[in-house]
């Protein structure tokens, strides 16, 4: 009897066992089994998407996709590999123990040997009618103007899957805008792996990237790189920059930086250069920092454009003393004249009397010290110390620009609020946003804050005119224009202090100055032929705005 029960109850051990072992298979491992079946019946070709284009405001195109090829193989059709590995590796430059490795994984059909293949080159191939060679168009990145606006637009490579990726600048911020939807055709096989002609076939098609029309005027664009280029030699300066915004939109209508590269030769450059320093690198701004400064007295009421300051000589801080540039001293001078003569002690009166709190809060009104979000990958910026650790001296050498880190598009910004009635405009690179179905986004103008009143933007607009008309730089000024601007020359930090020989020279203005049409921030770094921003960057500036009052139809107004 016990025998019996043993038996039996082996024989419900064994069943509930397999019982479990179906219920496994078909609930936890029916994916997992499904696929391993239609991989024996099916493979499957990804169908890239062609990714969008890059247009300049006037529909100009700045990056489009031309046509290459994807070099692949089909191992069960090649007779002799090491030969097929040694003729192919010649001509594409590979390794052919790549090759090889990549023809002897025998379960599959086909094999990707390279991607991006031009037409000179795939021709060259197709002459050769070797047996198990296939070819697969696809696109490539084109950077028709070369060089232009590289560190604006950057470029595409691979990821780790060696699919194609945007990096920096607009095609890194656009990536998944620019780049579509990917789709995949899957047909079936025999069982040698070859697929059936008249066999099941599934597609699924890719959708193209959407497509970008920027604010940039490519010839606004070409006549700063143009005149970057020049300045760079001219003066000697080892790095320089230059940005233009409309200051009523907030559009990038130009954006050059040197060292620069080409965007279709990226490989071939040291990736220093590929950030765009515009908005990636912080500096100290010097005696341009003094428009903000002085806009925010003027706006608190803490002086007025006639308020009085005895200029005598240094001015001690604790155990510092704050000197005039050249070391010389001017008696009284108003508001203006601070501005004008670029007076470091007159400034450190006005901060004074705006104040620490006052100071640091149009830091924050002015958006020092955060991202501005303009619509590129690599914006960085710097953080304003907490209220409680400045000293008298941190607010006396801030006042005018050392001791206080920005990036250039965070002083572009600024200032352009002071020519936009105080209104802070984000700076926008992409203007509309379209796909091949004819949908349209367009990226309005955005004010995301206010500086100043409209009053006190006039006040400053005018003393940066007087600055203008009555400062050092004022030989290289175009005659009969209104022009508001400001020169400045910092000092470059160097293992924890300054280092005299090394400046930054730079000037930030807008013209005309009643009815602004551009912003433009210049800067030059470590000038040869003169350290100062006067000397230097201001004749650039100004070389810059004739050309763009030619090329807007600005005529003069005396």
């Amino acid at each position: 009897m016990w025998r019996q029960k043993f038996v039996l109850l082996g024989f419900i051990i064994c069943f509930s066992l397999i019982i479990c072992k179906l219920f496994y298979w078909q609930f936890f491992k029916s994916g997992e089994l499904a696929n391993a079946a239609s991989n024996q019946y099916y493979f499957k070709l990804n169908l890239s998407a062609n990714r969008g284009q890059i247009m300049a405001n006037d529909g100009s195109v700045l990056v489009t996709n031309k046509t290459a090829y994807l070099i692949y193989a089909e191992p069960k059709k090649i007779e002799d590999k090491n030969s097929f590995s040694n003729t192919v590796s010649k001509i594409l430059d590979l390794d052919k123990e790549i090759i090889n490795n990549r023809l002897n994984q025998s379960e599959i059909f086909w094999v990707p040997i390279k991607h991006k293949v031009n037409e000179t080159t795939c021709e060259e191939l197709k002459n050769l009618n070797l047996k198990g060679l296939g070819f697969e168009k696809e696109s490539q990145r084109y950077y028709p103007e070369a060089s232009l606006a590289a560190q604006l637009l950057g470029f595409v490579g691979n990821n780790e899957s060696g699919e194609d990726k945007g990096y920096f600048g607009i095609e890194g911020f656009y990536d998944l805008a620019l780049k579509g939807k990917s789709g995949f055709l899957i047909r079936e096989k025999d069982a040698s792996g070859n697929p059936i002609l008249l066999g099941d076939e599934k597609r699924i098609p890719f959708e193209d990237g959407q497509n970008l029309e920027l604010y940039l005027d490519r010839s606004v664009q070409t006549i700063i790189e143009d005149n970057l280029k020049k300045g760079i030699e001219k003066y000697g300066a080892s790095e320089g920059l230059v940005a233009v915004m409309d200051p009523i939109t907030g559009g990038i209508i130009g954006m050059a930086a040197t060292p620069s590269y080409d965007p279709s030769k990226f490989g071939e450059y040291d990736a220093q250069v590929y950030p765009n320093p515009i908005v990636a690198n912080t500096y100290e701004p010097g005696s341009t920092f003094k428009t903000l400064v002085m806009a925010a007295a003027l706006n608190e009421k803490a002086v007025d454009v006639q308020t009085k300051f005895n200029e005598e000589g240094p001015i001690k801080i604790g155990q510092y003393y704050i000197r005039t540039w050249n070391d010389k001293y001017n008696g009284q001078l108003n508001m203006s004249q601070i501005l004008e003569k670029s007076s470091n002690p007159g400034m450190v009166f006005v901060a004074n009397k705006l104040g620490k709190d006052k100071f640091i809060e149009y830091l924050n009104k002015f958006g020092i010290g955060k991202k501005t979000g303009i619509d590129l990958e690599e914006e960085a910026t710097s953080e304003i110390k907490a209220k409680d650790t400045w000293s008298d001296i941190d607010l006396a050498t801030a006042s005018f620009g050392q001791g206080i880190a920005v990036t250039p598009i965070q002083m572009l910004q600024a200032v352009a609020s002071l020519a936009n009635k105080g209104n802070l405009m984000e700076p926008q690179i992409v203007k509309k946003i379209s796909d091949k179905n004819g949908k349209v986004i367009i990226k309005n103008p955005k004010i995301i804050g206010t500086t100043v009143d409209q009053k006190t933007a006039k006040m400053i607009t005018d003393m940066m005119v007087s600055a203008v008309d009555n400062g050092d730089a004022k030989w290289a000024k175009p005659k009969g224009y209104r022009i508001a601007g400001k020169t400045g020359t910092a000092q470059i930090p160097v293992a924890g202090h300054y280092d005299v020989q090394k400046t930054i020279a730079s000037f930030v203005g807008f013209a005309p100055a009643d009815k602004p049409k551009f912003v433009i921030l210049v800067a030059l770094r470590e000038p040869q032929s003169s350290p100062w921003g006067s000397e230097t960057a201001a004749p650039l500036f100004f070389n810059i705005t004739k050309e763009l009052f030619t090329y807007y139809g600005i005529s003069p107004n005396d």
